[in-house]
Parts: structure tokens; C-alpha cells; sequence
């Protein structure tokens, strides 16, 4: 594996004033409006980094939870964590193995993506909805850089941003679900050592200080200065695990 390129700075911002998503939005369209509202004009290398919430928005990903019939063991995980019986059950349906990670919870599941995720990615969406993750989100992360570079002529990259707890601590981080036009690992050598690093996760992890978790809402970041391989590989060539069939 190649070195990548060191990065010994760069910037980012957010793409904002942003619209509210409706289920069903052309997400590349709407990031080129806004982009095109505020004047920005993207560079080669630059990364944008999108919410896997406004993916899962675009692709319809809502599930209604009144249609959901909890089985025996998402009633028992359900008093044991204080989750709505109905939401488990579709963590459960989203994986192929999990643990509780407490007394209480958290509950961390494989997801049958292959990523290892608390609740499995399920958002809960009111009393009656839930979010699930994107199908594919190495695949909506080409159809995203596809799309973008298309209308702005920039060549750029694409990581899709989920947010998720540890198991050994509280609170919530961001890491890479999908990504296209980065290579997903960093090689650097220092001291005749090389590491291997996930590098993805790295960049979520620093469009999340500016996409927040609950409160800030903002779907899109774009990440400038960062030196990359360009990869199409995507984020699920660097899993343990394979995507369940």
C-alpha cells in the first residue's frame, strides 16, 4: 500500500444556510443549490463529507415502527434497556450478532453491512419512525461524488458520516460508513515505523465537530487540505467483516 500524501494543515466549513430534507430529495442537487446559494465553488482534492441521516432521507430509509411486531427477545431486551420494543427489533433485523455494553445498555450490534455500530445504525424518529442506514453507502457515496463533480467540474472525494457510541465510554462520535474517490487507509512511516490508520473515520471524525450530533442539524461538510489517495475501494474493503448476503 502506498504512502499517502501528508497533510500538515487545511480547513473546513460547513454548507450552510442548508434546507430541510423531504424524503425523496435529489441529495446532489440540493448540495449544489446550496452551493451555488453561497457563492462556493469547490476545489480538486476537496472532501465533502455528508450525514448518513440526509442519505438515508434521499433513499427513503423510514420505517414505520407501528408495522413492526417485536419478537421475545426484543421484549427482553427491550425492559432490559429501556428501548422501545419496536426499535430493537429492528436492530435486531439490521445484524447479525450484538452485546449490551452495560447494565442498560448501550446495545452494539454487527450490522449486517459489516460495520460494528450502536443500535445498529437505527435512528429513532419520533414514537411512531425509525431511520435505518443507507443499503449500500459505499455505493450512494459514488453516486454523490458522481453527481457533484458532474455539476461543479471539481474533482473531488465523498465520505458518508455516521454517528455512534464506544462501548467503553459515553457520548457519540463520528465515523465513516462509505466513501468514494479515497483510499479508506492511511499508510505513514515515521522513524522506520509504518501505521496503518483508518483514515476515513479520521476525516468524519473532523466534519463532525462542525456537523454536530442532535442539536446543530447541518448534513454537509467540506474538508480542504487534506493530502489523499485517490481509491474507489470504499469503506467496506477495510471491514473484519463482509457484508451479510
Amino acid at each position: 500500500m502506498t504512502v499517502a500524501p501528508s497533510t500538515s494543515g487545511f480547513s473546513a466549513f460547513a454548507l450552510e444556510p442548508f434546507p430541510q430534507l423531504q424524503p425523496g430529495d435529489d441529495l446532489p442537487n440540493v448540495i449544489t443549490d446550496v452551493l451555488a446559494l453561497t457563492g462556493t465553488t469547490l476545489l480538486d482534492g476537496d472532501v465533502v463529507v455528508v450525514a448518513s441521516k440526509a442519505v438515508s432521507f434521499a433513499e427513503n430509509r423510514w420505517v414505520d415502527l407501528t408495522s413492526i411486531n417485536p419478537s421475545a427477545e426484543a421484549l427482553e431486551l427491550s425492559a432490559r434497556t429501556g428501548k422501545p420494543a419496536e426499535v430493537v427489533q429492528l436492530v435486531l433485523d439490521e445484524s447479525v450478532a450484538h452485546f449490551v455494553a452495560g447494565e442498560r445498555g448501550p446495545i452494539i450490534a454487527q450490522h449486517r453491512l459489516g460495520h460494528e455500530l450502536t443500535s445498529a445504525g437505527v435512528d429513532r424518529d419520533g414514537p411512531d419512525g425509525a431511520w435505518l442506514l443507507p443499503s449500500d453507502p459505499d455505493a450512494s457515496a459514488h453516486s454523490l461524488r458522481d453527481a457533484i463533480a458532474k455539476a461543479t467540474g471539481a474533482t473531488i472525494a465523498v465520505v458518508i458520516a455516521d454517528s455512534d457510541g464506544r462501548a467503553d465510554r459515553r457520548g457519540a462520535t463520528c465515523i465513516s460508513i462509505g466513501a468514494a474517490g479515497i483510499a479508506p487507509l492511511r499508510i505513514t512511516e515515521h522513524g522506520g515505523k509504518r501505521q496503518e490508520e483508518t483514515f476515513t473515520d479520521m476525516i468524519a471524525a473532523a466534519a463532525g465537530i462542525i456537523l454536530g450530533q442532535r442539536g446543530r442539524g447541518v448534513p454537509a461538510a467540506v474538508l480542504r487540505g487534506i493530502g489523499y489517495i485517490s481509491s474507489e475501494a470504499g469503506v467496506a474493503s477495510m471491514l473484519h467483516h463482509a457484508p451479510a448476503q
